[in-house]
């Protein structure tokens, strides 16, 4: 049927894959004969305690979740690669996966709304984060960041009482504005990143629509042994595109999973989303003059002063079925990939 889309039709496109049915198995690998009926003693009898198909389903049912994030509980991505189109960042990082001219390095990538608990809507006025695992031949490299490049403090000590106020207040179990605005007010190193939120930029149309940024100064060196200060900025190839306020609050109650089905219905047609990597690069000699401390992630490096350099391309070219909540735990490199 044209009206629905590839997340409305992802069963029967499941089961049109495997005509022939799947086995379904045990914790054990073991093929379990029925899931519709248990074990008892007599067709009158009580349910047996022997009955290891029902206890092992139960085991599992009872194990099944995740424990929510604290922050970005709400999340989705995907698998796909990121591919060297100019090997001049050699010069600055020894690296192998930016080592050879068109060479794809496999990577997962999760997007994520950031306060917001895992039933939350996706167009909130909220950060938005942007978490790349790439898995190189020199092991699993991540680069956790955001869709901006400041935070709201420098100091990490502040995190944990940002966040409360992020969160719902522990006498009423619901949100305080008082306590967001009362920790923004006395903390004025919080005023880029808030401008940015209250921008138009703070309510992201999904998750293809949006920069990425590593938001932190990072070191490399390369092979020489020279050592840079570098910013990480992944630009969208698909063009920023934000949401007004009041289209942000019709999705929130009309379909609160919106980015993340807009993410998966692109990936299944195949209109594969991808970023273009830019670098800033700081000398160390150029990081004794700066205005400012270089590694206060609540400013930015102007690009007049530290052009942000082209680089290379990530794209997302995913099978739509491997959009899901990535976990925390490195992964093989084997993953296979989409298109």
């Amino acid at each position: 049927m044209s009206s629905r889309d590839p997340v409305t039709s992802q069963l029967s496109a499941q089961k049109s894959q495997q005509p022939g049915g799947s086995t379904a198995t045990a914790s054990n690998g073991m093929p379990v004969d029925t899931l519709t009926a248990s074990l008892t003693a007599g067709p009158l009898g009580p349910i047996v305690l022997k009955d290891f198909t029902l206890l092992d389903h139960l085991a599992a049912f009872d194990r099944e979740r995740i424990p929510e994030r604290v922050v970005h509980a709400k999340g989705a991505g995907g698998f796909g690669y990121f591919e060297v189109t100019s090997t001049s960042f050699t010069k600055y990082c020894k690296a192998k996966m930016f080592s050879t001219l068109g060479k794809r390095t496999p990577l997962a990538l999760r997007f994520s709304t950031v306060g917001g608990e895992s039933g939350s809507a996706d167009s909130v006025r909220d950060p938005r984060g942007f978490a790349v695992k790439f898995y190189t031949e020199e092991g699993n490299w991540d680069l956790v960041g955001n869709n901006t490049p400041i935070f709201f403090i420098r100091d990490p000590i502040l995190f944990p009482s940002f966040i409360h106020t992020q969160k719902r207040n522990p006498a009423t179990h619901c949100k305080d504005a008082d306590m967001m605005w009362d920790f923004i007010s006395l903390r004025p190193e919080t005023t880029h990143q808030v401008s940015f939120l209250f921008s138009d930029r703070g309510l992201p149309d999904g998750y293809r629509h949006l920069n990425g940024y590593g938001s932190h100064t990072f070191k490399t060196v390369n092979a020489a042994g020279d050592a840079f200060y570098v910013k990480w900025h992944f630009k969208t190839d698909q063009g920023i595109r934000n949401l007004t306020v009041d289209e942000a609050d019709k999705i929130a109650s009309s379909d609160p999973d919106y980015a993340i089905r807009d993410l998966y219905n692109a990936i299944a047609n195949k209109e594969f989303p991808s970023w273009t990597l830019y670098v800033q690069v700081m000398t160390f000699e150029q990081a004794k003059t700066v205005p400012f401390h270089p590694f206060d992630v609540t400013k930015v490096r102007t690009s007049r002063a530290f052009p942000p350099t082209f680089f290379h391309t990530l794209s997302h070219t995913l099978s739509p079925h491997f959009v899901q909540r990535s976990g925390p735990t490195p992964r093989s490199p084997s993953w296979r990939l989409g298109a």
